[in-house]
Parts: structure tokens; C-alpha cells; sequence
């Protein structure tokens, strides 16, 4: 294994609300992404999923509140917890998450990436 750059990895695709698989570490897979707007309300029922904020502006959308992270600042969605991810433009966001997690829970819309679908980089 080598070391990986978190800029390097982001250089290598445009893509929004399509996560980047970069290691994986007892069953969790580390993923990246990039976002802009809002991507679809959904839970996931068995897993709970970690957000780190690397540049600009995401927001998790809760149905009792909103959790508004800036670079450096992390949140953890707990299973069964619905949410809806909204980011500024070009935020760089990172997901630590079991690798079972679905990209949008039991919801299938056409900006879903299925689990065998989302690409290592």
C-alpha cells in the first residue's frame, strides 16, 4: 500500500455525488466525493456513515435540523437517521462507511451509483 494524496485523488474526476473508492480498512470503506446542490433525502438502515468536509461547504439535511460542516469538520449520520446532503459548489467531501452502505439507502433514482458500480481510484 502506498500513501495516497487526498488532492491527487480529487484531481482525477469532476463527477458529482459520485463517490471514489480510496482504501479500505476493516470493513469500511474510505470514499471521496465531490458535491454541488442537493442530492436525494434517504437513510440507510444498517449503517451509520461519517461525512468529513475537505473544501468548501456541505450540509446535512436532518429532518429535526440542519448540520452545517466547513473544511475540517466532521459528522456522523447514525443508521436509520434520514438525511439529505446538500454542498456548496466544488465541495470536497470524504465518507467513511461500512462497505454494505448503498449510496442512496433502499432509494433508487438515476443519480444513485450502485455499490458494485462505485469505482476505485
Amino acid at each position: 500500500m502506498d500513501k495516497i494524496t487526498l488532492t491527487d485523488k480529487f484531481s482525477l474526476f469532476d463527477e458529482i455525488w459520485t463517490p471514489k473508492i480510496i482504501a479500505e480498512s476493516n470493513g469500511q470503506l474510505v470514499k471521496i466525493a465531490k458535491g454541488s446542490g442537493e442530492l436525494v433525502w434517504h437513510s440507510h438502515e444498517n449503517e451509520d456513515e461519517l461525512f468529513l468536509v475537505l473544501k468548501g461547504q456541505l450540509t446535512l439535511k436532518l429532518r429535526d435540523r440542519d448540520i452545517v460542516l466547513n473544511p475540517g469538520e466532521l459528522f456522523v449520520v447514525p443508521k436509520g437517521v434520514e438525511h439529505c446532503p446538500m454542498a456548496k459548489e466544488d465541495t470536497h467531501f470524504m465518507m467513511i462507511e461500512p462497505a454494505s452502505t448503498q449510496h442512496t439507502g433502499a432509494l433508487e433514482t438515476d443519480v444513485t451509483v450502485s455499490a458494485d458500480a462505485q469505482e476505485w481510484i
